[in-house]
């Protein structure tokens, strides 16, 4: 079962029956209660993951006991393979369960030795942690350039499907703040702000964008980027 269902991750698709089942053979899965964590800042990092169902939140912690959270990952995703490349590497942020949640937790050592046999999974690999860097890059790039209520007009119109302007935000409203690099009052005022300009309505969890055409306007060019990440990471555009 564990090998059927990774056989569905980007990471693992390209894998062939034998490398596949090596892997599997050392993978574990773990279910997650929401609030539950996977694991700590600081923890080391001898595992990577594959998540199967709901969502799991990384954050990093600030000296001051709040949190900054770094990504938001769903499933038939990955995270911390890259882990693997460092001497006694520990993880840089945390995980913890949005939602319950069921994860695939893949053994870094076992995975990095297939790695050597497979030059063709080496340079996949590395084809997704360039992607990784080239959204971490953007994020760096527009960190100066982008206003909060463009960036979550952005987060609005890559949330939204092509067919309908009705829709559930998907993650809470203090997540998305946080992701966003946005206080939850300042959020809270930049919605208000759409829909008294008639751009959106709000109830709840629930969008309808009213003027789409308005949207990406307020958006601006952070609305557009045509390059989105369809791996493992899915990043907005830049905190401030």
């Amino acid at each position: 079962m564990i090998e059927a269902e990774l056989r569905n991750g980007h990471l693992f698709a390209q894998l062939d029956d034998e490398q596949l089942a090596k892997v599997s053979r050392h993978a574990v899965r773990k279910n997650l209660d929401t609030g539950e964590f996977l694991f700590d800042q600081g923890d080391a990092a001898d595992r990577f993951y594959y998540v199967v169902s709901g969502q799991i939140k990384l954050f990093r912690a600030t000296p001051t006991g709040s949190e900054k959270i770094i990504e938001v990952i769903t499933p038939g995703s990955t995270f911390a393979e890259a882990m693997m490349f460092l001497d006694r590497p520990l993880f840089p942020v945390g995980a913890q369960a949005l939602t319950p949640a069921e994860v695939i937790s893949v053994n870094s050592a076992n995975f990095a030795a297939m790695l050597k046999e497979s030059v063709d999974t080496c340079f996949l690999l590395l084809g997704d942690m360039s992607q990784r860097l080239r959204g971490l890059l953007r994020e760096i790039d527009e960190l100066s350039q982008y206003s909060a209520i463009s960036r979550v007009a952005a987060y609005l119109l890559q949330s939204a499907p092509q067919e309908s302007d009705t829709f559930e935000l998907p993650v809470p409203k203090q997540v998305l703040a946080s992701r966003l690099s946005v206080k939850p009052e300042t959020l809270s005022r930049i919605m208000k702000q759409l829909v008294q300009n008639e751009i959106i309505q709000v109830k709840g969890s629930k969008i309808d964008i009213l003027d789409r055409g308005n949207l990406k306007k307020t958006a601006d060019a952070c609305a557009i980027q045509q390059d989105q990440l369809q791996a493992t990471f899915h990043y907005p555009c830049a905190p401030e």
